[in-house]
C-alpha cells in the first residue's frame, strides 16, 4: 500500500505530527529507531502541561498512546535510505515504504565525554544536555561545562544566570583561547581550567575531573559543549538543503526544497527544546494534510 505519510523518528516531533494527522483521517506509519533523544530526559520541569515534572520515557510513551488513539501506525524499525520515485517517496527498512509525503524527525546525538557511566550520571543529574531546560534545577550549585572554548564559551556565560561557581574545561590549550572568548568568559567571572576529555568520573555526590599536573576539581552537574551530529542524511540524500551544521533548511510550514518533504524537531535550525518540537509538528502535520489534499 502507499501511506499518506511516512514519519521517520518517534520523538516529540515525529508522535506529535502522527496525532495531528491520525486526527486528519490521513494513512500515517511512524518508523521509530528508539533513539530519542527526549529518552535521556530523567525529569523534565521545562515540559509545558507537567508542573511536577515528567520523565522523558513517560512522555514519550504518552504520546505514543496519544498516537495511537487515531489509528497511526506504529512500527520499531530503522530507515536506512529514502528516494522519490514519480511524485511518491519509498524508504528502505525490514520492508518498502512507500509514501505520498514524509516528515524526517530524526533528531540529533549529542557528543558526550567518553565516561564509562554516562548513562548513570545523566539519571543522576551529575551530567546533564541542556542548560535552557534545567539549569533551573543547579540554581547556587557547582557548574562546569566541557568543550572546544568556541562551542563551550557561550553556554557557560549563560549558566551565570544561575550560579556564581561557573568554570569553563576547555578541551584544548589555553594559550589557544580566542581572545573575543577569553574576554566574554572574563566579564562573565567564568573560570577556566584546561582539561582533556577523557578525565571526567562520576563521584558520589556529583563530577570529579582530573586536571594536568594532578589537581581535581569538584563539581555538582556537569554539561557537555562538544557538538552534535544531525540526523538528516535521509534528507539531504534526496536532495534538501542544509547548513553548514547539518541542520535541514526548511520554510515556515517546515517544508524543505523537495515536494511532499517535511523536517521538524531537532534536525531543523532552532533551540532544541520539546515545546518547539510540537510547535514545528502541528505546522508540518496541518500543512502535510493540505499538500496531500492537492495531490489527490
Amino acid at each position: 500500500m502507499t501511506w499518506d505519510c511516512l514519519i521517520v523518528g518517534g520523538g516529540p516531533a515525529g508522535l506529535t505530527a502522527a496525532t495531528y494527522l491520525g486526527r486528519f483521517r490521513r494513512r500515517v506509519i511512524v518508523v521509530d529507531a528508539g533513539e530519542s533523544r527526549a529518552k535521556w530526559i530523567p525529569v523534565s520541569h521545562n515540559c509545558p502541561g507537567f508542573p511536577d515534572g515528567i520523565a522523558g520515557g513517560d512522555l514519550l510513551e504518552r504520546l505514543r498512546q496519544q498516537a495511537l488513539l487515531g489509528n497511526v501506525d506504529l512500527i520499531a524499525d530503522t530507515v536506512t535510505a529514502l528516494r522519490r520515485e514519480g511524485v511518491e517517496f519509498v524508504a528502505s527498512a525490514s520492508v518498502p515504504i512507500r509514501a505520498r509525503a514524509v516528515l524526517i524527525a530524526t533528531g540529533i546525538v549529542d557528543t558526550l565525554p567518553p565516561i564509562p557511566d554516562v548513562t548513570n550520571m545523566i539519571e543522576s543529574g551529575a551530567l546533564r544536555l541542556c542548560p535552557i531546560c534545567d539549569a533551573y534545577e543547579v540554581i547556587d550549585r557547582r557548574i562546569a561545562v566541557i568543550g572546544p572554548a568556541d562551542q563551550a564559551a557561550r553556554k557557560a556565560v549563560f549558566l551565570r544566570t544561575y550560579s556564581r561557581d561557573v568554570t569553563l574545561l576547555v578541551t584544548e590549550p589555553i594559550t589557544d583561547l580566542d581572545p573575543a572568548a577569553g574576554e566574554l568568559l572574563h566579564g562573565a567571572d567564568v573560570t577556566v581550567e584546561e582539561c582533556l576529555p577523557d578525565s571526567v568520573r562520576a563521584e558520589a555526590h556529583g563530577v570529579l575531573v582530573s586536571l594536568p599536573g594532578g589537581r581535581t576539581l569538584s563539581f555538582d552537574t556537569i554539561y557537555p559543549a562538544m557538538g552534535c551530529t544531525m540526523r538528516s542524511k535521509l534528507a539531504i540524500d534526496v536532495g534538501a538543503a542544509f547548513d553548514e551544521s547539518g541542520n535541514l533548511v526548511v520554510d515556515s510550514h517546515q517544508r524543505t526544497g523537495i515536494a511532499g518533504l517535511y523536517a521538524a524537531g531537532d534536525v531543523v535550525d532552532e533551540i532544541n527544546q520539546i515545546a518547539v518540537a510540537f510547535g514545528h509538528a502541528a505546522i508540518a502535520a496541518v500543512d502535510i494534510h493540505s499538500y496531500l489534499a492537492t495531490t489527490e
